[in-house]
């Protein structure tokens, strides 16, 4: 007889969610961590590198929509493959590239192959988990990127140090693939996965609201979404969130070796603290927003508490670079990263709590459009201060700002968080 015992496989999609990112952002990272000796090697300055970091960045926003909308349309399943394998590609390419021309072009690449995997992964977390459970899975795929920036540092600055800057690309280029093939053999659909049994799927159909995913009808268009204040809210909160926290992605590693004087093995490893602390405001975050909206059923406060709080810790990069130690910089670049993480879990839950049924994947794709935006035009902003004063402070104070202009959208702007509906 068949045991009635429901079966744990949406922790095992999960863990390939997680898994998707962490490769995701070490893919991303490779090249902050690389920047110094990139430039040295190739006489590249501050305002190219600049140019070259943001462009991917440029290409990753402007492919968010399209990614979310293929994976609503066409499945995740095909969606996240294609786009591991295309972005792993781009950065294995990376390593043969002499020119900003040539670099500009593999991050082009890159950007647009990585543009399928949060997106996509806020689809498959509506359909796989139930409601209850949305903070908390959101919070473990999103620490991916805190995993995948924290451990590349000392692996990326090592690798730099004994083999050369062009290896960390071709090694981590080549994880992604390995990813793709477990993935393929591994997800399907709930209703359809070889790995979920009747209890399990009980339970995560009956805790949905939405029940996302039995079928592909979807109430509108896409683009309608932008017409709704909830929609415009989540963008820019999200654009303000990005452009501070891509400040650790691009330009961090390079801002402890020109400005605090580290050596490269020592920034590799300083550079890890920061996102370790935003891995524990991370699952923080999303148990917290869990457990309140458990508590109290109040979907938006639980929400908007963990946005409002962690965009305001955020706002302590401001002043990280106007105190003369060192260790008190990096203590509070560790809290304003942990405060943007605390908040992310909440950010990326609101594209399953805002969407009409069966487009959450493309809502999270316009809302990581615009945040995005954040991440292409930081990276060129810092490049040009840093060139024309010579100085972090001013870059870093702008990031501080774009952190109190976050939460005062998300606490003013963002009203009660409920799912769109054709009428509404």
């Amino acid at each position: 007889m068949k045991s009635t015992k429901k079966t744990k496989a949406r922790f095992v999609i999960a863990v390939l969610m997680l898994a998707a990112v962490v490769i995701n952002y070490l893919d991303r990272t490779v090249m902050s961590a690389a920047a110094p000796e990139i430039m040295n090697d190739l006489n590249i300055d501050a305002a190219e590198m600049g140019y070259i970091m943001s462009m991917f960045f440029f290409s990753y926003a402007l492919m968010q929509i399209p990614a979310g909308w293929l994976g609503d349309r066409i499945g995740q399943k095909i969606t996240m493959c294609v786009a591991v394998v295309w972005w792993s590609l781009a950065t294995a390419a990376t390593a043969a590239c002499r020119t900003v021309t040539g670099f500009i072009g593999a991050r082009i690449f890159m950007g647009i192959g990585e543009a399928g995997v949060y997106p996509c992964n806020a689809g498959i977390a509506a359909k796989w988990f139930p409601d209850r459970e949305r903070g908390k899975i959101t919070a473990l795929f999103d620490s991916g990127s805190k995993f995948g920036t924290a451990f590349a540092m000392p692996l990326v600055a090592w690798m730099i140090a004994i083999y050369g800057w062009h290896i960390p690309f071709l090694v981590c280029g080549a994880l992604g693939i390995v990813w793709a093939v477990i993935w393929m053999l591994v997800y399907d659909e709930p209703e359809r996965c070889k790995f979920i049994n009747a209890a399990e799927l009980a339970y995560i159909r009956d805790n949905q609201a939405k029940k996302e995913g039995i079928d592909k009808t979807q109430p509108m268009k896409w683009y309608q979404l932008l017409k709704h204040r909830n929609v415009l809210s989540m963008c820019f909160g999200f654009f303000c969130l990005n452009y501070a926290i891509y400040f650790f992605i691009t330009w961090f590693p390079t801002y402890l070796v020109k400005e605090r004087g580290m050596q490269l093995m020592t920034m590799g490893w300083m550079a890890m603290l920061p996102p370790l602390c935003g891995i524990i405001g991370q699952y923080i975050g999303g148990w917290f927003t869990d457990y309140y909206y458990t508590k109290t059923g109040n979907l938006t406060k639980a929400r908007k508490i963990n946005i409002v709080i962690g965009m305001l810790l955020g706002t302590l990069v401001a002043f990280s670079g106007m105190v003369e130690s060192s260790n008190i910089s990096l203590a509070l670049l560790c809290i304003s990263y942990a405060g943007l993480a605390f908040a992310a879990s909440a950010i990326w839950s609101l594209p399953g709590d805002v969407a009409p049924r069966n487009m959450t994947s493309v809502l999270a794709g316009i809302q990581n459009c615009a945040s995005n935006m954040g991440g292409f035009i930081g990276p060129i902003v810092t490049g040009y201060i840093i060139t024309a004063t010579n100085s972090f402070i001013p870059a870093l104070a702008l990031s501080g700002a774009f952190c109190l202009f976050g939460a005062i959208n998300y606490a003013l702007f963002l009203k009660d968080i409920k799912p769109i509906t054709p009428e509404s």
